[in-house]
């Protein structure tokens, strides 16, 4: 089981085909229609740069009916 208080695993940054962000332990494998985003880090560190680069909650596809596209 995963605790959320250790401070030595590694995770990955992944999105969604509907371009959502979250985290998962770098050991894993990714699950399902998830893939690697290219940072990984301490759980902090990912979720800090999820912070940094996700600016714009909306869907994929939200953004893209609202665009017009």
């Amino acid at each position: 089981m995963w605790d959320p208080d250790d401070k030595e695993t590694i995770f990955r940054v992944v999105l969604n085909h509907e371009e959502q962000y979250s985290i998962w332990p770098a050991h894993r494998e990714l699950p399902a229609g998830w893939r690697a985003e290219g940072t990984e880090g301490t759980r902090p560190e990912c979720l800090a740069h999820i912070d940094r680069v996700w600016t714009d909650m909306r869907p994929l596809s939200l953004r893209k009916a609202m665009d017009g596209n």
